[in-house]
């Protein structure tokens, strides 16, 4: 909603950039795109290496807690 009211703001202003924005937007998303998907592969990745080495922990304080 708020970027929404930015570019309001900015076709009042300067109509021409609003236009050419809104027109850039989709463009810019694909060029985006395959990087979101590398930071969620890269972020799941992380998280299976992280429970991978703090299993042993958890393992342990399961046991103490038995």
């Amino acid at each position: 909603m708020f970027t929404f009211l930015l570019w309001c703001l900015l076709f009042i202003a300067c109509w021409p950039l609003a236009i050419f924005a809104l027109l850039l937007y989709p463009i810019v998303w694909l060029i985006l795109l395959p990087f979101r998907i590398l930071g969620f592969a890269v972020r799941g990745i992380l998280h299976v290496i992280w429970d991978i080495v703090a299993l042993p922990f958890r393992l342990i304080d399961r046991l103490a807690r038995a």
